[in-house]
């Protein structure tokens, strides 16, 4: 197992881009250049992968690559390529709406009868299944709140100061042990998952890359303030409803009871902070800049695309009696329960 002052291990590449990339970090060989993006696709596996080792020299890098490549001139021009691929199939792709009140209005109503990913591991979900869906979003949750803080210092006023308040209570309120990121690898833990950050990096689908660098990518650019506050609003509108139907689904299952906390935890936070998102981190973020409103819509969209693709992938597998990940869970990628 990594320290985790050391990183996590560079990942396996997914094909001729990542593995330039991967060679690029480690000082032996060069990067790829501007031609052979051109024909990649731009949600594939090389592609997010190459993405991903990008982004991911801001967070906590990787063991073995230096800390200076995080600025790394050359690769910052690699990064900005990928990224205009990336936002540009986005804008394409995801675009739905055009004023923020259209873009959230299909996220405040719950259908009756719903699909998706929560509502199939609530009502049918075995336990193989929960403990890849935790070892497909600890990408993320290993993380939890660190994407969405690069926007403060882009916000003034009521939208920072509201969105301080959410990120203090994602942060633990100022409690180690109630990060919910701590919460999360609480949760791992009950589920027999190794809680090694980045440890299922390399098993993770393409899709679950592209919700992750979809935060990397709003977050990082000032310009993309309004989209990573639409993204953020995404996340804690749905947040709320999905962690009760993941709860139950936790308590069906026997999964442990740091499982069913973690989602417990987000049923409450993120009720409230829906509220405070909506009216206070938008409505500061439009009323002293009203100019961002369609990128607010657009973060919104993009959040709901890029949930959805994932969702079609795991419920695709999981009905098939498959697994979603590109390399199953075994003991050796699991701690036993």
């Amino acid at each position: 197992m990594e320290h985790e002052h050391e990183g996590p291990r560079l990942p396996a590449p997914r094909g001729p881009l990542s593995a330039r990339v991967k060679e690029y970090l480690l000082g032996t060989g060069p990067l790829p250049g501007p031609a052979e993006f051109a024909a990649a696709d731009v949600y594939g596996d090389d592609v997010q992968l190459a993405l991903y080792l990008c982004y991911e020299l801001h967070y906590r890098g990787f063991a073995g690559v230096a800390p200076e490549r995080e600025w790394d001139p050359d690769l910052l021009r690699v990064r900005a390529a990928l990224e205009h691929h990336f936002l540009s199939a986005l804008r394409a792709d995801a675009r739905v709406h055009d004023s923020v009140p259209d873009a959230l209005s299909g996220l405040l109503v719950e259908p009756v009868e719903g699909t998706g990913v929560t509502h199939f591991l609530r009502d049918e979900g075995e336990l193989w299944q929960l403990r890849e869906y935790a070892a497909q979003r600890s990408l993320y949750h290993l993380k939890e709140a660190d994407p969405h803080a690069w926007v403060l210092p882009r916000l003034w006023g009521r939208a920072k100061a509201a969105m301080a308040a959410v990120e203090f209570d994602e942060y633990g309120g100022g409690r180690p042990d109630r990060l919910h990121a701590q919460l999360f690898a609480d949760l791992m833990t009950d589920l027999g998952l190794d809680t090694t950050y980045g440890r299922y990096l390399d098993a993770a689908s393409a899709e679950a890359l592209v919700t992750v660098n979809l935060m990397s990518l709003f977050g990082l650019h000032r310009a993309l303030r309004g989209a990573l506050v639409g993204h953020f609003a995404a996340v804690e509108i749905t947040s709320s409803p999905g962690s009760r139907r993941l709860a139950e689904a936790m308590r069906r299952t026997g999964a442990g009871p740091a499982a069913e906390h973690f989602y417990d935890e987000h049923v409450e936070a993120d009720a409230v902070h829906e509220q405070v998102v909506r009216h206070d981190v938008i409505g500061g973020l439009l009323e002293a800049e009203p100019h961002l409103a369609p990128d607010v819509a657009f973060g919104i969209d993009a959040t709901v695309f890029v949930e959805d693709r994932l969702a079609a992938r795991l419920l695709a597998d999981w009905r098939a009696g498959r697994s979603s990940l590109r390399t199953p869970l075994t003991p050796e990628m699991a701690h036993t329960s």
